[in-house]
């Protein structure tokens, strides 16, 4: 028996985003992965759309352990719809293992391409467009988040992350010590009532949101290509200073080597001054 594995986009905000193809997929399906099983639930019934489909948590934490039963129902020939809570599948959420076992075992896998943040804040930003790279979510804590950081500080295209609300001040502030003071906008709620774009320096946006707090809704961060024009200006007191906070003189120095590529002499030395004050 053959059967397919369908990756169906699902809205953002509106719900005139769901195409006629992911609406057939939905009800043709014998089974529906999903994130969160009450969400696409209640939006089905949203859309109005009738389906027999069975519904069936898939999410980061449970992937490993339902891969193989979801490989198993598409063996025996079941038709399988993957979903995501809203936008495209596999992007910042887990699938791409199912579709490489898929892909593997010649079941047959097709995408239907909807709702989207990555391509819309681009549009939105301002910011180059010939050339771009998505990273997705960067590491939650100061040190590793600059660490990350760094491994795209001479990247040519623009970047593209998504971030959580609560983390933006504090993921700008890094952006600034490691790439210095670059365009960049951040583009929040997309698709929805309350879309915004906010475009400037990394310092201006940071001087935004320490003046008028950090924005809500869902949050795509964007940093222009580096200049050949424009040195990085890294706030090397900045990053040792945290550094230091939980890493020995040492450790704090070598790390911010590795991020900034500077002379460590002259990094050493700014580390001895902070710490005898």
């Amino acid at each position: 028996m053959t059967a397919t594995l369908f990756l169906v986009s699902t809205p953002i905000g509106n719900l005139g985003d769901f195409s006629d193809r992911a609406r057939d997929a939905f009800q043709k399906a014998d089974l529906i992965a999903c994130e969160d099983t009450r969400h696409t639930k209640k939006l089905i019934g949203l859309l109005g759309i009738e389906t027999h489909a069975d519904f069936l948590s898939y999410h980061e934490y449970n992937a490993d352990k339902m891969r193989p039963i979801v490989i198993e129902k598409l063996s025996e020939g079941l038709d399988i719809v993957l979903v995501s809570d809203a936008g495209t599948p596999l992007i910042s959420d887990p699938g791409y293992r199912l579709v490489r076992d898929c892909l593997k075992t010649e079941i047959k896998v097709v995408p239907i391409p909807g709702a989207n943040a990555v391509l819309p804040a681009l549009q939105l930003s301002g910011l180059p467009s010939d050339r771009f790279m998505f990273v997705g979510f960067l590491e939650t804590k100061t040190t590793a988040r600059q660490k990350e950081l760094s491994e795209f500080k001479t990247v040519p295209a623009t970047l593209i992350f998504y971030e959580s609300p609560h983390r933006v001040l504090e993921t700008l502030k890094d952006m600034f010590a490691v790439f210095g003071d670059r365009s960049a906008a951040v583009v929040r709620e997309l698709t929805k009532r309350f879309e915004e774009s906010k475009i400037g320096l990394l310092s201006e946006l940071i001087a935004f949101y320490e003046q008028n707090g950090e924005p809500k809704g869902e949050i795509v961060i964007l940093v222009d290509r580096p200049s050949e024009k424009t040195p990085i200006n890294f706030d090397i007191h900045a990053m040792l200073t945290q550094a230091m906070k939980n890493k020995t003189l040492r450790d704090a120095v070598d790390e911010v080597t590795t991020i900034t590529g500077l002379d460590r002499r002259k990094i050493y030395k700014e580390a001895i001054e902070i710490k005898n004050g």
